[in-house]
């Protein structure tokens, strides 16, 4: 096992020891106060990586002159051909995906 692997299972090993604690009626204001700045931190990173994610899929679309949607939908049918445009482009519309799901979750809106 990495050493990222093994700090990232010691972080949610941790992070579900303080749910079993919060659930079990533990309360502090030094937890909530600590946990809310790490996801408003957190959420503005994810917001940072969105506006870059934007603006390199705003380039494609203007060069290519179709949204980033239609392209993915057209993309995935086949159509859109396997340049290394293309792929990149793909690979930027993958990415936003994700990065909107992590800001929806940090945000509160999925668990």
């Amino acid at each position: 096992m990495t050493t990222t692997m093994r700090a990232s299972t010691q972080t949610l090993t941790r992070i579900q020891n303080l749910a079993r604690l919060y659930r079990s009626g533990y309360r502090s204001s030094t937890v909530d106060t600590t946990i809310d700045k790490l996801l408003t931190m957190e959420g503005a990173k994810a917001q940072r990586e969105l506006l870059d994610l934007e603006e390199r899929l705003a380039a494609f679309e203007k060069q290519y002159q179709l949204s980033s949607d239609e392209f993915h939908r057209r993309f995935h049918a086949g159509e859109m051909g396997d340049s290394a445009d293309m792929f990149e482009w793909s690979a930027f519309y993958q990415m936003r995906t994700s990065v909107r799901e992590r800001l929806d979750m940090l945000r509160g809106g999925a668990a």
